[in-house]
């Protein structure tokens, strides 16, 4: 089962175990409230979850690419860029709540790994993110185990652009610049994992003129190195 947040639930929060302000809840039984009378699965950032099946993630595929064809990857990509920018306010709120300190007085990586624990407790994958070429305005995003990808399994095409949305619009939000995704390897083009790159509008339209020259991944990082 795959698990997708939703909007904050409006009810009142739910109790948290004892130990809460110990910050140690990255275990599936501390993490999720389950209310079997309301039907509700609140998590620990106080937001509703629902339990979808991969069937869903199939027929939502299925019934986009019947609707509107090859536009269907913009239309994911625009879903997944709204989610992200949504969900970067509701992560700065929760992140202060929870540490006591602004998501601009962070660490960087401490803070990116604290927004995506929950992504990959829902079942969205886990990641790693290259900030080598941080300097020069880019970025390379590791997905090991993407929901939409493993799904759909070995298509031979990028599939994950819900998740290329997604990290352009939490990215975008967070550091007040407006940023572009895209997929360069996918694990449903038969690769071990998928592969993101984030930038600045010009770099990801250079890299997807490459891809669709067939250039790898690896091809690709070369090049954006010699821009």
């Amino acid at each position: 089962m795959a698990s997708v947040t939703t909007r904050p639930d409006p009810r009142p929060a739910v109790t948290m175990p004892v130990g809460h302000e110990k910050h140690a809840h990255y275990s599936y039984r501390d993490f999720f409230r389950f209310n079997r009378e309301q039907g509700t699965i609140i998590d620990w950032n106080n937001t509703q979850n629902l339990l979808l099946s991969e069937d869903f993630i199939v027929g939502l595929q299925a019934g986009l690419e019947r609707e509107v064809g090859d536009a269907s990857a913009a239309v994911m990509y625009t879903i997944g860029r709204d989610w992200g920018s949504r969900d970067a306010q509701h992560f700065s709120q929760w992140y202060e709540r929870e540490y006591g300190v602004g998501v601009k007085q962070s660490n960087l990586l401490f803070l990116l790994e604290t927004w995506w624990w929950p992504f990959t407790a829902q079942g969205w994958g886990k990641w790693e993110v290259e900030t080598e070429s941080k300097q020069k305005g880019f970025l390379f995003i590791n997905l090991f185990d993407s929901l939409v990808a493993r799904t759909l399994g070995d298509v031979g095409k990028p599939v994950c652009h819900l998740y290329a949305g997604l990290f352009a619009g939490f990215f975008s939000a967070m550091t007040s610049r407006e940023l572009a995704c895209i997929e360069i390897q996918c694990y449903a083009m038969g690769e071990t994992y998928c592969k993101f790159l984030l930038g600045g509008q010009e770099r990801i339209d250079a890299a997807n003129f490459w891809v669709s020259e067939g250039a790898s991944a690896r091809e690709i990082e070369q090049r954006l190195h010699q821009l």
